[in-house]
């Protein structure tokens, strides 16, 4: 367990908390159904036990649009099986498309080499003459549309004119490689493709004119091929990639009308996202547009407490799911502020920058950033006005307990703090912030309503105390409608119901703490298990990367001598050599901060450590390699090369 100190990092004013949605969603609760309860705690009880009437009062709460049905759940004990409002109809892109005026709707950074912004009333134009320009390329209900874009305003629109139809989309972001792309929508036969001319990444011009060639010529299924300018080299792109017209050519024939929207059952499929694929072909998840838009709309606005007119923004790419869960912030008919490029160019402080100019009311970030820019000594408390900051969420990783303190020392010290975490699989969260509890430091505040969160030993007992496999024990809307080409759904239940049947299993190693939050450890995959005790790595980074002249790690277990041991690899500041001085600074700072048995036996130096392209990084491939394993999917990998430097290494041989 945490050590904590007496009080927590943040606590809400009483009023603030007492004026929130999830405050008021309550009390409407309390009134409408005839019952007292007295707090989130009290609220979330009723969530899991009562799910069809908490679902029902969602839907009347977020004023969803479509037709409810009569009835709310079906088959509601079956896990997978359980059919959320089964008679229901309604369009997600409608949900959406709330507003039509001119306040912004989106607004656009990409470093600082373009910046521009679109209000509710020009986001309708162009979706409208997308909406009109897909139909033309033969799109309709079931047919799939895949992206290849930065985090730009068009691929918002996009995606709101493909899910207007009835269609499917997926997305991923144009710095994966062809085999990568190829890889997730060659499974998938998109009708129509589309792709930019090229992106900015830390002030390189990086053009993708020879990928998206190739990628013409491979994905046969598509029709056409789109390409959206953001270099100024669309036409010349298009001219040499097959079936393909720039983005101004493809709606040039069709002028802004009303936007139509075909309204198809609750589990209609809206999206399809993939797993990171390090251990395969990746799977193609696919999300229902009703499980998708009501959970959404419950995490953001109960407990994120997002308005009208507020501005939310999230750092993320179109091949991450926070993406996904980004752009359902126009359902809260709130301003998206999107930003594409790196975090750190043209300068460290650079999101910090757009923070304060646009006056960013809800901040959204990976762990791994928040740990870098307190490394790289940014401290916006003392040269940003962040006044308009209230929340702040970090997911992607564990946040460790040493960047809670960052944050409210540097950042901002009356924010509110909400890590978070889920998973594409779900495309939302398990736990995550809570506007009318405190904040305490390394705890994620609570379960999500709705989710019957638990920890299960490996036995499948529950732990009210101690580290286990976090499980949900009864069904949620947004399970996953299917996994593409799994007929029978043999796969599907096999990734998720295999471990504990009838319980969604999602391979976090987890622990409940005495204010009833969660300590997520790292992936059960990934756990440790030196001498039969299991430890998660993020315990290890937690302690490691407090010191100043490490960068980052990862940690992994080697096979040894009929046990395993752990090994740690250091990515080390520039100048800083490994020496004995500095590998003992490592265990005592483990030792002390963690425990004797977090000590790694090996602590080797590495010039890179691999990550997904949605910046997570692998122990699994590393793993693999140390041991002489094939890493089946290296496309998945933002660096693949760099596990070559995790090969053969003298070190591990003794």
């Amino acid at each position: 367990m945490l050590e904590n100190a007496g009080q927590p990092l943040w606590a809400p004013r009483p009023e603030r908390a007492a004026n929130s949605q999830l405050s008021r969603f309550r009390e409407e609760a309390n009134r409408r159904f005839g019952l007292t309860l007295a707090d989130s705690t009290d609220l979330h009880r009723w969530s899991v036990e009562k799910r069809a009437e908490f679902w029902d009062h969602v839907w009347d709460f977020c004023e969803v649009r479509g037709e409810k049905g009569s009835l709310r759940l079906a088959d509601g004990d079956r896990m997978p099986g359980a059919r959320f409002f089964p008679e229901a109809r309604l369009n997600f892109a409608e949900n959406l498309l709330r507003r039509h005026d001119d306040s912004p709707a989106l607004i656009f950074r990409g470093e600082d080499k373009a910046a521009y912004a679109l209000s509710f009333h020009e986001l309708d134009a162009l979706v409208s003459r997308m909406q009109q320009a897909l139909q033309a390329a033969g799109v309709g209900v079931g047919d799939r549309v895949a992206a290849m874009l930065p985090n730009l305003p068009e691929s918002v629109a996009l995606m709101l004119a493909v899910t207007s139809l009835g269609a499917t989309f997926s997305s991923c972001s144009p710095d994966f490689g062809e085999r990568g792309v190829l890889d997730r929508f060659g499974q998938i036969e998109p009708k129509v493709f589309v792709a930019c001319d090229g992106y900015w990444y830390a002030g390189k011009r990086i053009s993708v004119a020879k990928k998206l060639k190739a990628l013409g010529n491979d994905l046969k299924t598509a029709g056409t091929v789109v390409v959206v300018p953001y270099l100024g080299e669309a036409d010349t792109v298009a001219q040499s990639t097959p079936r393909a017209v720039t983005l101004e050519k493809f709606l040039a024939p069709f002028s802004p009308k009303p936007v139509t929207f075909e309204r198809l059952p609750f589990d209609h499929p809206i999206y399809i996202l993939f797993s990171s694929g390090t251990t395969g072909v990746p799977k193609c998840i696919v999300h229902g547009a009703g499980g998708t838009l009501l959970q959404h709309l419950k995490e953001q606005r109960l407990h994120c407490d997002i308005r009208a007119g507020e501005r939310f923004f999230y750092f993320t790419t179109l091949g991450w799911m926070m993406w996904n869960w980004l752009v359902s912030g126009l359902a809260s008919e709130a301003t998206l502020c999107l930003y594409d490029g790196s975090p750190f160019a043209p300068k460290n402080e650079v999101l910090f920058d757009y923070a304060q100019q646009e006056k960013i009311n809800v901040f959204g970030t990976s762990a791994k950033y928040i740990d870098a820019a307190s490394k790289a000594g940014v401290a916006p408390a003392q040269t940003h006005d962040l006044s308009a900051m209230r929340l702040m969420t970090s997911t992607g990783s564990p946040l460790a307990p040493e960047s809670f303190e960052y944050v409210y020392r540097s950042v901002k010290p009356d924010v509110h703090l909400a890590s978070i975490s889920g998973g594409t699989d779900i495309v939302s969260c398990f736990v995550g912030g809570d506007p009318t509890l405190p904040v305490w430091k390394g705890e994620i505040q609570a379960p999500g309503l709705g989710m019957a969160i638990d920890v299960w030993s490996e036995e499948g007992v529950p732990l009210p105390r101690g580290r286990g496999e976090l499980v949900c024990t009864k069904p949620f809307p947004s399970m996953p409608v299917k996994f593409w080409n799994d007929a029978d759904g043999k796969k599907y239940r096999a990734a998720y119901f295999e471990r504990f049947p009838g319980v969604w299993h999602h391979g976090d190693f987890a622990e409940r703490t005495e204010h009833d939050g969660f300590i997520i450890h790292g992936r059960s995959d990934a756990t440790l298990n030196p001498q039969g005790v299991r430890i998660g790595t993020a315990e290890i980074y937690a302690q490691v990367e407090q010191i100043p002249d490490i960068v980052e790690s990862i940690a992994i277990g080697q096979e040894w001598e009929g046990d395993v041991r752990i090994v740690l690899f250091v990515r080390l500041r520039d100048g800083v050599q490994l020496d004995d001085a500095l590998i003992q600074r490592i265990r005592k700072q483990i030792r002390d901060g963690a425990s004797p048995r977090h000590v790694p036996a090996k602590i080797v130096a590495i010039a890179d450590i691999p990550r997904t392209r949605s910046g997570k990084i692998t122990e699994l491939a590393v793993r693999d390699v140390v041991h002489g394993r094939p890493v089946k999917n290296t496309e998945a990998l933002a660096n693949p090369e760099a596990l070559d430097l995790y090969k053969n290494l003298s070190a591990l041989k003794a």
